[in-house]
């Protein structure tokens, strides 16, 4: 430090003030604002109130004084802060949902478990209650260290002299600067028994303590799980415990089930839980549930679910466990200030902590009782002398000319000292009578008993410990009440939903819109030939099916979108609708951006690793990818193939190393390859060139060949309405990344083509337009035709109209897959039907232009 040059301010190094002002300003923080004392439990302003109170009288069995006196005393002798902040301290040692065991016994509105606020501090009135009284009952006999309050003109206690292991029984939280405890809440009864015995074998393990101290015993009740979390925190201090809501099933009228809420988590907002499950319901998240209402009062917790009829309630149980904080984590953090430092204490240390205290305690108190009992022992002394030699007393007393000359007779006569002559002189003269005088020898005799007991206690250790253990038992058989959280030793797995859900054949709609559902595939009955068919569902005028596979309940929908990512749900995750409903949006299931559809959904029951993906792009690119890769799905999803700036994703298809690839293009263009020529490729990488596009072409369909005989031919439509078929072996067998060969003679009149897929002859066609109209033809209508060609007009559209989309169906008139790979279910891939690639952006891509996607697998 210099002078400056004024010679008046000095000069300091500002990086050296800060850090020394902010390491001051952190201390105080831990010490005296945020972390609880390891002896008491309490932080700073709660002890205050509680001296406050202590002061005032305020105690269990005294009438309730207002808050606002309390608060008033707390702010302004030893805590001056807000009066906001003490009287929200006061009001959560009010709270019987806050405290395991309340420490103030409140009068009026407090708040509630909905998170209401209390009433005003001008309204509300409280009192210490029963158990706070034992913090305090020997404060009086120098068991503590008092200081000086923030104006050193009064005295507060540093800590309080508690019988009851209140870090542990009630917990503490609280954030202080670089750290932060949470401590939860334990049974009172349980701690006192590990008292014990850590007060029998101080070299207990912790071990031992846990035979005693089952797990935290919150308030709320509810469940816990003692696992690896609640072992680490107890050894460590650190450690994280899964809580969960205890939840019944009642039967209503007419065999209708509900799920019933009768006790949560600790620290759980209830009406926020109400406000989730509600949430989730109208999300789709949650299903089967037909009302939902909370029918909480004094008596207790009760929320209701009723269930609809034919809902398996342990589904929905384990969904809101799944979906909502009716299941949550309690972090454990031991941080207590011991020595006026934080430390991180264990279960044993905790304990021990308290034991030290008390130990201590119990010593001064017995060192301060044992100097009051020895001092008025002394006087006593002094008065049985007097009163066995009553007549020399009065006669000195009457010969003596003033007070100081007959105790100095005293002192000099009976060998008294100067305290014992000044009670003798102050004695009445009642005291004389035959009563009073064996009321004073017996008054002695007892004395010294109890001045041979405090001896004892201070040099016998053993005695010390005794008195200890009778204390906590005296604390026990008063305050102890039943343990409210069961404390479960097997893991909160609960039922795998799947366990419960049949594994039985249903089928996955998504329209061009983007709506969603899933119906048992017996509700699409099988019709002859020529038959009207029946509606797969409602949709508005500018929609129509874009997706239709049929697959299981336990299997996974691989949902692919145009920018390349990659999303995946369980088939019983989709809701499930009738026939004719529309189904729920796409974005209500996956988070996908704007701008993003889905291209391809694909269904798997296992993601083997010799199974493979082909992903085809509009710029030409493919790419081959093992299916284990895409195994480990991420909930906002996963990047399945990496795009260039101006491409996206067209089509993806399960493949076979032996399978034959066909790409078509908007301007008439193809090239067929064979798998083998695309080397496997990590899930990211961007692939290799499959076909070398011509200025503004695109590719529009992408093509899996499972077959190659005579029978097998390839359908290519375009947007103006014309098609034709051609025999694959009239499109020779290339390398990858060259630029083909002619497949559609592409003109004004046909304009460019909207997609390929493989048919044969007893196969049918779908066609939609963009006018909303459906057109069914055969394929054997459709001549057979060369390459170089342009086919046949198959619909006559309406001036502007266009082909947006088509697919092959079977005789009955339904949607089936193509001739492309079908992997049976043993090989880890079951049979997929799904809806044209041919025009329109799959899925969710609502109120756009047909995007000339290519075909199915």
């Amino acid at each position: 430090m210099s002078e400056a040059q004024d010679g008046q301010h000095p000069q300091i190094n500002i990086e050296k003030e800060l850090r020394q002002s902010y390491l001051e300003y952190s201390l105080s923080v831990i010490i005296g604002r945020a972390i609880p004392d390891a002896r008491d439990g309490l932080k700073p302003v709660h002890r205050r109130i509680m001296f406050a109170q202590y002061e005032l009288a305020n105690n269990y069995n005294r009438p309730h004084k207002k808050s606002a006196r309390i608060v008033g005393d707390v702010i302004g002798k030893y805590h001056p802060h807000g009066d906001s902040a003490v009287y929200d301290a006061l009001v959560r040692l009010a709270q019987e949902f806050s405290m395991r065991d309340p420490l103030v016994d409140g009068q009026g509105n407090f708040g509630s478990i909905d998170g209401d606020s209390a009433a005003a501090m001008r309204y509300t009135e409280v009192r210490m209650s029963r158990l706070a009284q034992e913090f305090l009952g020997d404060l009086d006999k120098n068991t503590v260290d008092f200081r000086p309050n923030y104006d050193n003109t009064l005295q507060e206690p540093s800590v309080m002299p508690t019988k009851v292991p209140n870090l542990l029984l009630n917990g503490s939280s609280g954030i202080a600067v670089g750290m932060a405890t949470n401590i939860p809440p334990h049974n009172l009864g349980e701690l006192c028994d590990a008292l014990q015995l850590l007060l029998d074998n101080p070299q207990c393990s912790v071990d031992d303590l846990m035979e005693y101290v089952k797990g935290p015993d919150f308030p709320t009740a509810g469940f816990v799980y003692a696992g690896k979390g609640l072992y680490d925190a107890y050894h460590t201090g650190r450690g994280t415990v899964k809580m969960r809501g205890r939840v019944e099933i009642e039967e209503r009228k007419k065999g209708l089930q509900s799920v019933v809420i009768r006790e949560i988590p600790f620290g759980l907002n209830k009406s926020s839980l109400v406000e989730k499950i509600a949430a989730l319901v109208n999300d789709r998240k949650i299903d089967g549930i037909a009302d939902l209402r909370d029918e909480s009062d004094r008596k207790g917790i009760r929320i209701v679910i009723d269930l609809k009829r034919g809902v398996i309630p342990d589904i929905v149980v384990n969904a809101l466990y799944k979906f909502t904080p009716l299941e949550s984590s309690f972090g454990i953090n031991m941080l207590a200030v011991v020595d006026n430092r934080p430390v991180l204490l264990t279960l044993k240390s905790a304990l021990s902590c308290f034991v030290d205290h008390r130990r201590e305690v119990v010593i001064r108190r017995t060192r301060y009782d044992l100097e009051k009992a020895e001092a008025r022992a002394h006087i006593l002394e002094g008065l049985r002398i007097a009163i066995d030699h009553i007549d020399q007393v009065v006669a000195l007393i009457r010969a003596s000319a003033n007070p100081e000359e007959a105790r100095q007779g005293l002192m000099e006569t009976f060998e008294l000292s100067e305290i014992q002559a000044r009670a003798i002189l102050d004695m009445r003269l009642q005291r004389l009578t035959g009563l009073q005088r064996e009321e004073l020898l017996a008054e002695y005799k007892d004395l010294l008993q109890k001045i041979e007991f405090y001896k004892s206690v201070l040099d016998n250790s053993e005695v010390l410990r005794s008195e200890m253990k009778r204390e906590i038992r005296e604390i026990r058989e008063t305050f102890v009440t039943p343990r409210r959280t069961e404390v479960l030793t097997e893991a909160l797995g609960g039922i795998d939903i799947e366990d419960l859900i049949p594994d039985d054949e249903v089928v996955i709609t998504l329209s061009r819109r983007g709506y969603m559902k899933r119906t048992n595939l017996e509700n699409y009955q099988q019709q002859k030939r020529g038959g009207k068919g029946i509606a797969a569902l409602h949709t508005s005028d500018d929609d129509y099916v874009q997706e239709f596979l049929t697959t299981t309940n336990h299997q996974y929908l691989c949902l692919f979108t145009n920018k390349g990512r990659m999303h995946q749900l369980k088939v019983h995750q989709v809701p499930e609708g009738s026939r004719t409903a529309k189904g729920v949006h796409i974005n209500n299931l996956l988070p996908l951006e704007e701008g993003e559809w889905v291209t391809t959904v694909l269904a798997l029951r296992e993601f083997a690793e010799d199974k493979y993906f082909l992903f085809v792009t509009r710029r030409g690119m493919v790419k081959r990818s093992s299916a284990s890769l895409y195994a480990r799905c991420r909930k906002t999803g996963l990047m399945a193939v990496g795009l260039r700036e101006d491409d996206e994703l067209v089509v993806v298809r399960p493949i076979r190393e032996d399978n034959h690839i066909v790409l078509a293009t908007a301007d008439g263009f193809a090239i067929r390859f064979s798998c083998g020529d695309i080397r496997p490729m990590g899930r990211v990488a961007t692939g290799v060139k499959g076909i070398a596009l011509r200025r503004q072409d695109s590719v529009v369909a992408g093509v899996v060949l499972k077959d190659v005989d005579q029978t097998t031919e390839i359908m290519s439509i375009s947007a103006n309405g014309y098609g034709k078929r051609t025999r694959v072996d009239l499109y020779r067998l290339q390398s990858r990344g060259g630029k083909g060969i002619i497949n559609f003679k592409v003109t004004a009149k046909t304009g460019p083509v909207v997609g390929a897929m493989p048919v044969r002859d007893n196969d049918g066609l779908i066609l939609l337009t963009s006018a909303n109209k459906i057109v069914r033809i055969g394929v054997d209508e459709v001549r057979s035709k060369g390459r170089a060609t342009m086919g046949v007009m198959l619909v006559r559209l309406d001036e502007g109209a266009r082909v947006v989309g088509f697919d092959r169906v079977d005789e009955g008139g339904q949607i089936v897959r193509d001739l492309s790979v079908e992997l049976d279910e043993a090989d880890g891939m079951p049979s997929v039907a799904s809806a044209s690639d041919s025009a329109d952006g799959r899925g969710s891509k609502p109120d756009a232009e047909p995007n000339q996607d290519g075909d199915e697998d």
